[in-house]
């Protein structure tokens, strides 16, 4: 396998293996199956990000990559929520890549915005600070509902998305290293960090879109890392970056790894 392709299926998987904890957590009785070239991972949540779907064989050509984007669109119309489909681009072969934008229109699906896989043997890292933030972790259902409101104005959604998406959540509360970055008290950026066969997965960084471009993201998320390696012992970590996030991570000590897009249901 060669290093593309192998970080690409890592990729995938992390996202399937935290996703399956995210989406059972909201919802025990929420839709997670492995069906043929396809992962389902759909809590029918207000929050889309936890409606998911995602395509996991490599080597994919166009005619299979035309079979499980259709299979993969109707997973997705029988659903309540709207949701995406996550397309690790390395997965693919080279006509299968060339041919995704028109296979994805005839399945019905349009593309929502890209971004890309990323990993790293980074850990551990310095204990972080930033002069204007102090950090808290999220271990309150009021500190929960200030990291959902984070998220939920980060990308534009509204302030109930995120909660319903998040509050009650023992998960976030107990097993996810996440914390809130406050600047005068106020929280303004958030990052979590939970083990996953092996590795700590990022989740979920926002920042206030007020207080961007000062750091904050790449400091709250040093330190989700930072506690999680202390309390695991664990050296890589895996993330997938919007295309507007990315460039925070390679700091960090992130490489990029496979072009990851996100698709929806047209109309």
């Amino acid at each position: 396998m060669t290093r593309n392709l192998a970080d690409a299926v890592e990729s995938m998987e992390q996202l399937a293996t935290v996703w399956r904890a995210m989406v059972l957590d909201r919802d025990p009785d929420a839709d997670v199956r492995d069906l043929p070239g396809v992962a389902v991972r759909w809590a029918d949540s207000r929050f889309a990000f936890w409606n998911c779907v995602t395509l996991t064989e490599t080597g994919v050509g166009p005619d299979l990559l035309a079979e499980r984007l259709g299979r993969a669109a109707d997973v997705m119309r029988s659903k309540g929520r709207a949701g995406f489909l996550w397309v690790f681009e390395d997965l693919l072969d080279d006509g299968a890549r060339a041919a995704l934008p028109e296979a994805a229109g005839r399945a019905g699906l349009t593309l929502a915005f890209s971004g890309t896989g990323m990993a790293g043997d980074l850990l551990p890292l310095p204990e972080p600070t930033h002069p204007e933030l102090t950090f808290v972790r999220v271990g309150t259902e009021e500190r929960l509902r200030d990291y959902a409101d984070l998220n939920s104005r980060a990308y534009g959604m509204p302030l109930e998305d995120g909660r319903d998406g998040l509050l009650g959540s023992t998960l976030w509360k107990k097993e996810v290293h996440a914390y809130l970055g406050l600047r005068d008290g106020v929280p303004v950026t958030c990052a979590g960090a939970v083990e996953a066969d092996g590795r700590l997965f990022v989740a979920l960084v926002a920042t206030d879109p007020r207080w961007e471009r000062r750091g904050y993201g790449e400091a709250v998320t040093r330190k989700a890392l930072y506690e999680g390696a202390r309390a695991t012992g664990l050296t890589r970590a895996t993330l997938h970056a919007t295309a507007a996030g990315a460039p925070v991570y390679p700091r960090i000590g992130f490489v990029p790894n496979s072009p990851l897009h996100f698709f929806a249901l047209e109309g």
